[in-house]
């Protein structure tokens, strides 16, 4: 069904057909109950402090009482790729999606920084995560505003000696800094 037609469906309905539809929708389909749920009740600082904490715990879990072995971290860049998805689905303020495209790279040099990584797709990876949200804030008008985090993670990448370091400074030479 195109969009059109579906515009000709809903104008044909009463009110009463349009309501009864989307509360159909709203309870048969979760998607539809999330987006419902954060339009009538954003908390997008509340997400980005859950969404924050699921990152780091991919970098440093948090060992559990009474267990005898500290959990090994997981490095899933698909963790944070699913939220950032999640947060442009919802339609989250740019600012706060680029915040969490930033803190996902910041966390991940932390950890690099105290942990030597042999697999040279996690490099790859985060340089990947880096371009996408430099081109996220370059989209959204607001790169002025991330030039600052945008350096350092480019700094840190120098003084880890990360072998991609150079594909960090290509990115930085494309938009004059």
């Amino acid at each position: 069904m195109s969009k059109r037609d579906l515009k000709k469906y809903l104008t044909e309905l009463s009110k009463e057909q349009l309501e009864e539809q989307l509360i159909e929708l709203y309870e048969k389909f979760a998607p539809v109950k999330v987006y419902y749920d954060f339009v009538f009740n954003p908390k997008e600082d509340k997400l980005l402090q859950e969404s924050k904490v699921k990152i780091s715990h991919e970098y440093f879990p948090i060992k559990k009482p009474n267990a005898k072995w500290r959990p090994k971290a997981k490095m899933r860049r698909s963790v944070a790729q699913k939220m950032i998805k999640h947060f442009i689905m919802l339609g989250v303020d740019p600012f706060i999606i680029a915040d969490l495209m930033f803190y996902n790279i910041e966390i991940a040099q932390t950890y690099s920084g105290n942990n030597y990584i042999k697999q040279e797709l996690f490099y790859k990876s985060i340089f990947n995560s880096f371009e996408q949200a430099v081109n996220f804030v370059i989209s959204n008008g607001i790169l002025t505003e991330f030039k600052a985090r945008i350096e350092t993670i480019h700094q840190e990448t120098l003084q880890q000696k990360w072998k991609n370091k150079y594909d960090f400074e290509a990115i930085l030479d494309k938009i004059d800094f």
